[in-house]
Order: C-alpha cells, then structure tokens, then sequence
C-alpha cells in the first residue's frame, strides 16, 4: 500500500449512512435527505466553508438518481465547456431523464458563464448541483439563483472531526496496517479549522512524516511536522486564512505597511481578486465607518474596477484602496449599533409601533388613531422636532454610540442639540 491516492479521496464517502456532519440537511427525516430519497432533485446551490462534504454530497446525490453526470470545476472550465456538457445532456431526447451537471466553485464563474447554463437550468435539460464557499446571493446571477434551492453547510464540530479521525486510522487499507495511536487530538482540530479534508491532509502528513509501524499522534508532533512543510500538507488551508486574517488585521490596525505585505501575499497565491475587494468593502463599513464614509465608496469603487480589468491590473486598485483604508481614522459604531438592535429585537420581539408613526392608509385606520399626532418634522425649523420614534418598551434606548473621531464628534454634537441629555428619544 503506498500513498499515492490521497487519505481524503480514499475515504471520501460513498452514500449518505457514511456522510459526516451536516446532520440538518441529510439526517433522519430532514429536508434534503427526503428530497434526496424521493429522487426529484431540484437544481442547487450547496453553499458553505471548505471542506465541509459540499463535492461529496454531489457525487452522493448523483450515485443514489439513476442520470447522466457531469462535473465542471469553474477554476479550469470555461463557455466553451459548459457548451459541450449541455450539448451532450441535451442528446438524451425528449422522454430522457435530465443530467446532473455539478460545478465545483461556481462563484468563480462570471456573469456570461452563469448565463451559458440558464436556459438549461430553465428547460430541464440538467438539473443543476452547484458548490460554492461564498454567498450566493453575491456570487450567483439572480436568475439561477431563483431556480435553485441553497442549501448550507456547516464547519464540522468538533465530536465529528474527531470520529473521523477514529474512522479512518481504523478502516483506510493504508493507516489500519500501523499502529496509530492517537494521544493527542488539539493540534489536529486546530490546524483542521472544522474542514475535513484539512484535517486529513495533515493526519496523513504526519503518519508519513513519522514513517514507523507504530506512531503516537501527539500535539507537539503535528505541529513539528506542519511547521516545517506548511505548502505540502495545504496550499489553500491553515496559511490560506492566516494571510486573510492578518491581511484584515493590518487594516484595521491601521498598519499600511503589513497590509500591502499581505495584500502581496495573497496576489502572489492566486487568490481571486473579488473575495479581496469584498473584504475591503467590508472593512470600509466595519472597521472605517462613520469616522470616514468616503471609505466605502472607494472600496465599492475597487470592487466595481477588479471586476472589469482583473489580473494583473487589479493589483494597483487594490493597493490602492488597501492603503486609503488602512491610514484612515477607525470606527466600528455602525457595526455595534447594528448588532445591538439585532439583539434587542431577539430578545423583545416584535413590539409595538407607536401609533403616531403608523401609516393610515384607509378611513378606518384613521378613526382608530393611525398617524394621529405625528409631527411633520420637515414642518419645524432646522428640520426637526422631537416626538417619541422607538416603541414604548424601549425609549431612551440607545444602539448607536458615536466614536472618538472629529466626524462622529460632529455627530454627536449634533445629537445632543437636537435630543439633549439624551441622544435619540
């Protein structure tokens, strides 16, 4: 036995009793385990984080319909391929079931690309599984997006990465002729980041590595091996999030010099330019806010030009932006403001709205009070005048907290002109 197929690919699951995780989606009795069942599987989007079961669910729905499949990945897949696999799915004829055509990544498609598969999509000709770590929402044309059930899937737990662990060093034909054993589990989880396919990167790393019959899985040991072959075991893993993470870090830290540096390092890793402008876009609402709401229109305006000049020109809007965002003033009160009424309405409902503020569109409503003693404030000097705007159960509450920088002290002078003691009735 040698290590010529790769531990994930060796293991990856054949049917749904041996699929890990997602337990909502393919459990007992959940909803896309029953549509798998009934075998009427409707176009899809399968959306989350890497390594999470997105490919093998695919090729698990495929086994279980009894179609045509195909697969594309959108990295290496172009108009001209996904021509070619509808011209083949179409030859089935009118009474022929439709294909399964499964894009791996299709976030990476472009608008023109999404389009090609429309018609297709609309007249049955395959019924489309697609896999993407982005928000499809952002990332899927609308069209196809309204065609298509999402379904999203969740980082492994914890119990679960290590029951895989315990699975395959048990029943892989290569691991289960050592003695593995495995002490030690921290390192692994950690550098696995609840990606599955990670985590078994980095276990057969290091039963190879270590290369005896018998071979303890301690932390120290893991982190020995990956430290010293950190682009063998996973070029889009561990060091993949690390260089995002310090990259928005340096940003928000207002340390130009170090997001340029990680701003190059993932230029230099092929990293689409599109998921770097939408982190830019928001940390020019998180991270720069109110101090500077220019920000984000030079961000929307670096994301609108990567779009339309891509690599390598898009390097210098990039740069560019990167710069502006990490040496402007910092605020994330819009950030709080909006995470603190989220959890007020959790918490309290869905209160009542003050009767001044209601609309009153028909006589009745009229009668009963709707809108009564609503005070125009266009009506009053400065444009104002101060009623009650929040629900009764929560006035005085504030959500918003104006910063320490010269424009939100700005905003804040204001507030206390208008409402006082009280910024906002």
């Amino acid at each position: 036995m040698s290590f010529s197929t790769p531990l994930a690919e060796r293991m990856r699951p054949l049917q749904l009793s041996e699929y890990v995780g997602q337990s909502h989606l393919v459990g007992e009795h959940a909803t896309l385990r029953k549509v798998i069942e009934s075998g009427h599987v409707p176009s899809m989007i399968l959306w989350g984080p890497p390594g999470v079961g997105k490919t093998t669910l695919a090729n698990i729905i495929a086994k279980t319909q009894d179609r045509p499949f195909y697969a594309l990945s959108a990295i290496n897949s172009g108009v001209k391929e996904i021509r070619e696999v509808l011209e083949s799915a179409g030859k089935g004829g009118l009474f022929a079931k439709s294909a399964i055509l499964f894009i791996d990544e299709i976030h990476r498609f472009s608008k023109s690309q999404q389009d090609a598969l429309l018609g297709a999509v609309e007249k049955g000709v395959v019924t489309l599984i697609g896999a993407t770590t982005e928000n499809p929402s952002f990332e899927v044309n609308s069209a196809l997006l309204s065609r298509s059930q999402v379904y999203t899937l969740n980082p492994l737990t914890q119990d679960e990465l290590i029951g895989l662990l315990n699975d395959v060093i048990t029943r892989d034909e290569v691991l289960k002729l050592k003695n593995i054993q495995l002490q030690e589990t921290q390192a692994l989880l950690r550098y696995s980041g609840g990606d599955a396919r990670r985590l078994l990167n980095v276990l057969e790393l290091v039963v190879e590595s270590l290369n005896e019959d018998e071979i303890v899985i301690t932390n120290a040991a893991v982190e020995e091996v990956v430290h010293t072959n950190t682009s063998k075991y996973d070029k889009t893993g561990e060091m993949h999030y690390d260089v995002i993470s310090a990259f928005i870090k340096s940003v928000r830290g207002s340390s130009p010099q170090a997001a340029i540096y990680y701003l190059a390092r993932m230029i230099k890793g092929g990293e689409d330019p599109l998921f770097i402008a939408r982190r830019l876009v928001i940390l020019a609402s998180e991270d720069v806010g109110l101090a500077n709401p220019n920000a984000l229109l030079i961000a929307e305006s670096t994301f609108r030009a990567v779009q339309n000049i891509g690599w390598p020109e898009a390097r210098i809007p990039l740069s560019m932006c990167t710069v502006y965002l990490a040496t402007s003033a910092k605020s994330n009160s819009v950030y709080l403001a909006i995470d603190a009424a989220l959890a007020e309405v959790n918490a309290s409902g869905d209160l009542s709205v003050p009767m001044h503020l209601r609309n009153a569109p028909t006589q009745l409503m009229k009668e009963l009070g709707y809108g009564e003693a609503y005070e125009y404030a266009h009506a009053h000097p400065n444009h104002f005048v101060r009623q009650e705007h929040l629900p009764n159960e929560l006035t005085g509450k504030e959500f918003y907290i104006p910063a320490d920088n010269p424009k939100e002290a700005a905003i804040a002078k204001w507030l206390e002109e208008r409402w006082g003691f009280k910024k906002e009735i």
